[in-house]
């Protein structure tokens, strides 16, 4: 079945169907992890996104739910150079073309993904449709100009659960990465978790390290989270503009000094906001699993996975109460921040490592820390891998 990718600039690329028919609008990004397609194409930070794969061949290892970050795709539409449906893994149940074809993601192989790869970076992230269906590039287009531009979107609260639950499942398959440090059975820290599209390893790496973790959904109120008496408030990942998100930022506010907080990618930039700082828009956002960050309280440089398309100001930040700890030494924008006087911190990627290097797993243990003493977070005291 023939597929078509129109950009909102007119560029129009043709190639072939391998997920299922349909028409589909979305941002359209580029992702340059070398694997870990599973955890990508079902994080649910990807909606609304059009996801562009650098790594020409996708689809060889096929699809298993151990490595699910969610019950489903979460990507609106997936590119890639070449699909391999012949797959080979000793782990793995189904292609990946079927799987995105039971849950109705369209997806498209055959084009250059260098050349649009080049295209995004130089012009930046923009508006495409994706369709399989016999349709004049005019009309394509007129329908991407008219779909919504990601700023001032609100796809948190679209994505979240829909009712609290509890997580206490630990990641048992041959490949886990054990805890640094393991809590005892009997001295487990209650953790909040606010669900703005929370990755599931993210909870399983809570778990791992000794806490039993309540997961609510994004709006949530703040009085609500502080009557379940939490030793810890944690702040997930999610897609769309953070500035959109007005009611996770009033009750982040509610939730500062209160009790310890951790956040992570939309948490960190919530967090930002909450405390009176302001995010941006990247020009094609940071999406893969190399990307080098320093920890500017240890000097050491850790290898990340990241995925995200909005970062923190750190200059409308109070410097006198809001200390840096974190930068992207691929083009210097902010990665992390934590509160000199309050139990609070936060990092725009994801040491969860799904998929990614393992380097900055110490950020769980630094939490459980934080929260036992309930004082600011010392990345030089615990925070060396």
């Amino acid at each position: 079945m023939k597929a078509k990718l129109v950009l909102e600039n007119g560029t129009v690329f043709s190639g072939e169907s391998f997920g299922s028919p349909g028409e589909v609008t979305g941002e359209v990004v580029f992702n340059t992890s070398l694997t870990g397609y599973e955890e990508i194409f079902t994080d649910p930070s990807y909606a609304g996104q059009i996801i562009t794969m650098t790594y020409p061949l996708i689809g060889n290892y096929g699809v298993n739910q151990d490595d699910m970050e969610s019950n489903r795709p979460c990507a609106s539409g997936v590119i890639v150079k070449e699909y391999i449906g012949d797959f080979s893994n000793f782990r793995a149940t189904v292609s990946l073309g079927s799987w995105l074809q039971s849950h109705g993601v369209v997806a498209i192989q055959g084009i250059d993904t260098r050349m649009l790869t080049r295209m995004l970076r130089t012009d930046g992230a923009m508006r495409g449709i994706l369709t399989t269906d016999d349709v004049d590039d005019a009309t394509l287009l007129a329908k991407v100009r008219a779909s919504p531009p990601m700023l001032n979107l609100d796809l948190a609260t679209r994505v979240t659960c829909e009712a609290s639950y509890t997580w206490d499942e630990l990641d048992m398959t041959p490949f886990a990465l054990p805890a640094l440090v393991m809590e005892p059975e009997d001295r487990k820290h209650h953790v909040v978790a606010y669900d703005y599209g929370i990755k599931r390893n993210i909870m399983k790496r809570l778990a791992r390290y000794g806490c039993a973790v309540t997961v609510v959904p994004a709006g949530y109120p703040a009085e609500d989270v502080l009557a379940l008496h939490p030793d810890g408030v944690f702040l997930s990942n999610g897609p769309g503009d953070p500035a959109a998100v007005t009611v996770a930022i009033e009750n982040i506010r509610k939730l500062i000094g209160r009790t310890p907080v951790f956040g992570i990618c939309l948490g960190h930039q919530l967090i930002g906001l909450a405390l009176g700082g302001k995010t941006f828009k990247l020009k094609f956002g940071h999406r893969g699993g190399n990307h080098p960050v320093k920890n500017l309280m240890t000097g050491r440089i850790e290898i990340t996975a990241q995925n995200h398309g909005f970062a923190v100001d750190p200059l409308s930040l109070d410097g006198n109460a809001i200390e840096v700890t974190h930068v992207n030494l691929n083009d210097g924008t902010n990665e992390g921040i934590r509160h000199r006087q309050l139990p609070l911190f936060s990092v725009q990627y994801h040491p969860e490592a799904s998929p990614g290097p393992h380097d900055s797993d110490y950020l769980f243990r630094d939490f459980v820390s934080m929260m036992s003493s309930r004082a600011p977070v010392s990345f030089t005291a615990a925070g060396a891998p």
